[in-house]
């Protein structure tokens, strides 16, 4: 299992809706868990992962995501069974439209 660790921001939004956890960490899907933290306004993602040598994909997806997003003191854990990039996308925008109560 790799561990991957990543910070994005500062963002602009809180999110009043937390903690928060969706999806399952079944084969080909993942568990996304969002909490708050006092991370002066930075977003941190930790995402465990089986699959190696993927850190610039994960960069790529979730960096696209903070910036859609802009979330602020946001502590979020990932754990990964092999989803591709869309689905990793795809939880991500439900677990933050579900934390902003936008879900």
């Amino acid at each position: 299992m790799e561990k991957l660790a990543f910070a994005f921001g500062p963002g602009a939004r809180q999110l009043p809706h937390l903690p928060q956890i969706v999806g399952v960490a079944g084969s080909g899907n993942l568990e996304i868990l969002l909490e708050a933290a006092d991370l002066n306004g930075m977003c941190e993602i930790e995402v465990a992962t089986p699959a190696r040598g993927f850190d610039a994909i994960w960069d790529a997806v979730l960096e696209d995501c903070c910036q859609r997003w802009q979330p602020a003191n946001l502590r979020i854990a990932i754990n990964d069974v092999g989803a591709t990039p869309a689905v990793v996308s795809l939880r991500l925008d439900q677990a933050l439209q579900a934390a902003s109560g936008e879900a």
